[in-house]
C-alpha cells in the first residue's frame, strides 16, 4: 500500500464580497492544550516551515543566556520587529550605546520604517533609508550587545559558524524540541531557522510558562512592553494588551505564535503570505480558545468595502 500523504495547508479564510466567495487563503494552524499536547490544528502542522520574525523571542531567549543584560524595554525590542517610531530608534541606540557601540555596527539592510504612517512622515520629513530604521535592527542591536559581553567579533556576528549564532541554533532546537532541518537567511540577513508550527507553538509555551531564569525574563518583558515588540499602532500590540499574561511575535509571510499564561498556545501560517488572513485567523484562533474580547475581535476584523460602502469580509473558515 502506497504511504500516507501528510495534510497540507488547508482553506482558513475566505474572502465574502456581497455574500459571494471571491476567494480563498490556505495555511495551516495548530493549537495546543495547557498541558502542551495537540488540541486541534488543520493543515500541515509538522513539516518544517520558515517562522521568520517569530523565531525573535528564542533567539533573545539565547543572547540572555549568554550574557544579554538589558532592561525590560529594551530587551522587548530585542525580541522585535518595530515600527520605526522613535522610541524604537531611541532604544536601539541605547542598546548600542551599552555596549559602546553605534549605528554604524548594524548589518541590517538599510530601510524606511515599517509603519505606512511613521514611513510616510520620516519620507515627508526628507529622512532616507538607514540601517537604524529597518524593523530587525532591535534584534542586531541585542546580538552585537551579546558579542560584546563575551568579547566574540562583532563584525562576522551574522555569520551561522558564529558563535552567537550556534548558540541560537541550540537553543532553538531546544525549545522547539526539533531538530533544524532548513537554514536559512531571513530579510534582515541573519540566519534563519526551520521548525514546525507545532515547535514554534512549544517553543512559546516554554517562555510563556517559565517560572524564573532567563525563559521568564523575555517572556515578562513582552508582557510589559508589547509596543517595542511591534509598534505603539498595531495589531500584534492590541492582542497582547488584550489578553493579559500573553506573550507572541508575528513574522513576515504571515506567521504568527501565541501562548498564554496557562500554557495553551497557538501557531500559524498562510501559505500565500496574506497578513490580511493572518489577522482573522489568529483571531478565531482565541475566540474558539475562549479568550477573545472586542478588541482581539477588532484586530481580526478585515473589511471590504464597494463604493465607498461595507459590502463583505475576510472571514476565517473554521
Amino acid at each position: 500500500m502506497p504511504a500516507p500523504v501528510a495534510p497540507g495547508p488547508v482553506v482558513v479564510a475566505e474572502v465574502v464580497r456581497s455574500g459571494f466567495v471571491e476567494g480563498r487563503h490556505h495555511g495551516s494552524v495548530v493549537a495546543l492544550a495547557a498541558d502542551g499536547t495537540v488540541e486541534w490544528s488543520l493543515g500541515d502542522v509538522t513539516s518544517p516551515v520558515l517562522p521568520r520574525s517569530c523565531n525573535k523571542p528564542v533567539q533573545a531567549l539565547a543572547m540572555v543566556r549568554h550574557g544579554l543584560d538589558l532592561p525590560p524595554d529594551l530587551l522587548a525590542l530585542g525580541c522585535g520587529s518595530h515600527s520605526g517610531e522613535q522610541l524604537h530608534v531611541d532604544g536601539v541606540r541605547r542598546i548600542l550605546a551599552s555596549a559602546g557601540l553605534d549605528e554604524s555596527a548594524l548589518q541590517t539592510p538599510e530601510d524606511h520604517p515599517l509603519d505606512e504612517e511613521v514611513r510616510l512622515a520620516h519620507v515627508a520629513a526628507g529622512g532616507e533609508r538607514t540601517r537604524i530604521h529597518m524593523n530587525c535592527s532591535g534584534k542586531h542591536a541585542a546580538m552585537l550587545a551579546t558579542c560584546v559581553a563575551n568579547r566574540w567579533d562583532t563584525g562576522t556576528y551574522l555569520d551561522p559558524d558564529h558563535p552567537l549564532q550556534r548558540a541560537i541554533t541550540e537553543a532553538f532546537a531546544e525549545l522547539t524540541g526539533e531538530p533544524v532541518a532548513v537554514h536559512a537567511t531571513d530579510g534582515c540577513g541573519a540566519p534563519l531557522l526551520s521548525t514546525s508550527l507545532t515547535g514554534l507553538a512549544q517553543a512559546f509555551r516554554a517562555l510563556a510558562t517559565a517560572p524564573d531564569g532567563p525563559e521568564r525574563r523575555v517572556a515578562d518583558a513582552i508582557r510589559r512592553h508589547p509596543e517595542m515588540v511591534s509598534g505603539t499602532t498595531r495589531d500584534e500590540r492590541d492582542v497582547l494588551v488584550a489578553v493579559p499574561g500573553a506573550i507572541g511575535k508575528m513574522g513576515a509571510e504571515a506567521c504568527h505564535a501565541m501562548a498564554l499564561a496557562d500554557g495553551r498556545a497557538f501557531a500559524l501560517k498562510i501559505e500565500d503570505g496574506a497578513d490580511r488572513a493572518r489577522r482573522v485567523v489568529l483571531a478565531a484562533a482565541l475566540e474558539r480558545a475562549g479568550v477573545a474580547d472586542d478588541v482581539v475581535r477588532r484586530t481580526g476584523r478585515v473589511e471590504l468595502f464597494g463604493g465607498g460602502r461595507l459590502v463583505g469580509a475576510v472571514q476565517a473558515a473554521f
